[in-house]
């Protein structure tokens, strides 16, 4: 099973308390099945965060390697 880094920022560092984690994830799994091992409760159908994997952005269908450095983004708010 491939060993990932987890960054964690803003209000995803609250839910899981930590600002990164290392995790073993299934073979084969993406970026979004990543997101929803992680957030089961916010796993809805649509991945409403953006992706990053070694600093650049990718696809919720971005398939994770062994030893990534992995980001998830929240949707930042204001006005």
């Amino acid at each position: 099973m491939p060993t990932v880094t987890v960054r964690h920022f803003a209000q995803l560092r609250e839910k899981r308390g930590t600002h990164e984690e290392t995790i073993e994830v299934p073979v084969g799994s993406t970026l979004a099945d990543l997101y929803r091992l992680l957030f089961p409760e916010e796993a809805a159908s649509n991945l409403s965060v953006g992706c990053a994997m070694n600093h650049e952005v990718q696809s919720p269908n971005t398939r994770v390697v062994e030893g990534a450095q992995v980001a998830f983004l929240p949707p930042i708010g204001g006005g």
